[in-house]
């Protein structure tokens, strides 16, 4: 039964500001600068080319593309005509996309040139009843076409309604569609303004640097109500000198990124060679950002770092360390600081297996309550029995609250193993092995093994010219954490796998080391050095 109740579609959102800023700076993206009339009218455009081919409301739009200003017509020119975003990241495998594309099931894909394979992929598993419609190329005049007749009529949009099916990123298994509706992101907006970036207006400018697709996109959202700016870098892949050359010519105040990112732009040369005085919060989210690096970041750029914790099906809102707060001492017995406090408007609970709520201290599964927790899993009945409990989001992350209300998130629960019987979090011994000189990287997993159950591995990544071998470091490790704790084994690479979203994938890893003959007792085993 729908809701008696209106929400606000996201595309008003966008409308209001048009009407309010209608010469003022929307998007920039090297030569390109739309305004918001112009950003406004070329949605109308589209959301009536998409209306054309039959495109409705409920009806699912995938989005597959580079960051580019098309991307962003394409956000609002789906939501104003009622249907529903399902955006995906234009690095992924052609048979990621298909994946995903069963799971959604969309009548049209608005694609860029680049992601042709992709588009190839999804037609064999039929649908796209309204085609593709193409961002750049020969064939992209449905999207590059400005109409400036009159302005479409809104769609109704009532509260519980989808506007984007958010994919998990999927570096634990198959990706599964959080539906995330208007009103639900209504809320995020305001969130957001309110724990992340609080002073940001028209006057301010955001840099894009991580996919649209993900928690870049929702980032977005509050830049487009304020009627801030927002900036894509033209390249199309990551570039440190042009990001911090950006910073400096377009005076940018915030961007959101995610740590591998920021530990990138942080180390590069450029950003010595740059001003990036205007900055007034660095975002960042999507995986633990280890204390080295952290600090290193506070020292490179200022108190300007503002870190989030969140999941998909929670779009980020579950707690917030603003800048200020950064550098708070760790409590004894934890070896990563905090990820901050409940976000406005959140509930955080510490939970027990059984559910019931664990006090100060105590480490659980982090449980969340509140206006910004999904709406559930698209068509998995089973994935949305196992993600809730009275009531409550499980998250799948260990994690414990101190006295003041502080969160530490000390590991997901797919990634601790048992060793000798002792429960063991990898994220302890990562933190410990990044404090070395040396290491740049690490990734910590349980293997199996035939007397204690499983044992450790530590995969790490050295800094340019450095020299370390598994002996120096397990004698170093030894040295700074209990022994039942260390790593069995130490291998070194020169990098580690990421997901398209700047995640260590450990699933890879773990792959790669069963087809290496890590699997069940196994005794045969990998280099230590």
């Amino acid at each position: 039964m729908r809701s008696l109740r209106r929400a606000a579609n996201l595309a008003e959102v966008l409308r209001q500001t048009a009407r309010r800023l209608p010469d003022g700076i929307a998007l920039v993206h090297g030569d390109v600068r739309w305004t918001w009339h112009d950003l406004d009218r070329r949605v109308d455009s589209l959301a009536a080319e998409l209306e054309r081919r039959g495109v409705g409301k409920g009806d699912v739009v995938m989005l597959d593309s580079p960051n580019h200003p098309e991307f962003v017509q394409a956000m609002y020119a789906t939501w104003r005509i009622g249907a529903v975003l399902a955006p995906v990241n234009s690095r992924l495998h052609d048979d990621d996309v298909a994946v995903i594309a069963g799971v959604c099931r969309p009548s049209a894909i608005v694609a860029h040139s680049s992601t042709a394979s992709h588009v190839d992929a999804v037609r064999a598993c039929g649908g796209l009843s309204a085609g593709v419609l193409w961002i750049e190329g020969s064939n992209a005049d449905a999207v590059a076409a400005v109409d400036e007749s009159t302005p479409a009529a809104p769609v109704a949009t009532y509260e519980g309604e989808p506007a984007w099916y958010f994919f998990t990123s999927g570096t634990s298994g198959t990706p599964k569609a959080a539906i995330l509706t208007h009103d639900q992101l209504g809320f995020v907006v305001n969130n957001h303004l309110a724990d992340l970036m609080p002073t940001t207006d028209r006057h301010c400018v955001s840099l894009v640097v991580a996919p649209l697709s993900h928690g870049a996109g929702v980032h977005m959202l509050p830049q487009v109500a304020r009627g801030a700016a927002t900036v894509l870098p033209p390249s199309g892949s990551l570039v440190p000198a042009e990001v911090w050359g950006l910073v400096e010519s377009e005076r940018v105040t915030n961007m959101f990124t995610v740590p591998t990112i920021l530990k990138v732009l942080v180390d590069h040369p450029s950003v010595h060679q740059h001003d990036h005085s205007s900055l007034r919060h660095v975002i960042y989210a999507g995986a633990p950002m280890y204390a080295p690096d952290q600090k290193k970041a506070r020292e490179t750029l200022g108190e300007v770092l503002v870190q989030y914790y969140g999941l998909a099906e929670v779009t980020g809102n579950i707690t917030v360390l603003p800048s200020a707060e950064h550098g708070r001492p760790v409590p004894e017995g934890l070896s990563a600081g905090t990820c901050g406090y409940p976000r406005t408007g959140m509930l955080v609970s510490v939970q027990d297996e059984t559910g019931s709520e664990l006090g100060p201290g105590e480490i659980g599964e982090l449980c969340v309550a509140g206006p910004a927790v999904f709406a559930g899993y698209l068509d998995n009945d089973k994935a949305n029995a196992e993600a809730f409990r009275d009531g409550w989001f499980r998250t799948g992350d260990l994690g414990v609250v101190d006295e003041d209300g502080f969160v530490y998130v000390t590991g997901r629960s797919s990634d601790m193993y048992i060793s000798g019987g002792s429960n063991i979090h990898p994220r302890d011994i990562e933190e410990k092995i990044l404090t070395h000189d040396a290491v740049d990287e690490v990734a910590v997993l349980g293997v199996p093994d035939p007397k204690w159950g499983e044992v450790g591995v530590a995969i790490c990544v050295l800094r340019e010219g450095a020299d370390l071998t598994a002996d120096q470091l397990s004698d170093w490790l030894g040295e700074r954490m209990a022994r039942y704790k260390l790593p069995r084994h130490i291998l070194f690479r020169d990098s580690l796998p990421k997901s398209g979203y700047g995640k260590i994938v450990k699933r890879t890893i773990r792959d790669e080391l069963a087809a290496q003959g890590w699997g069940p007792y196994s005794q045969t085993l990998v280099s230590a050095s």
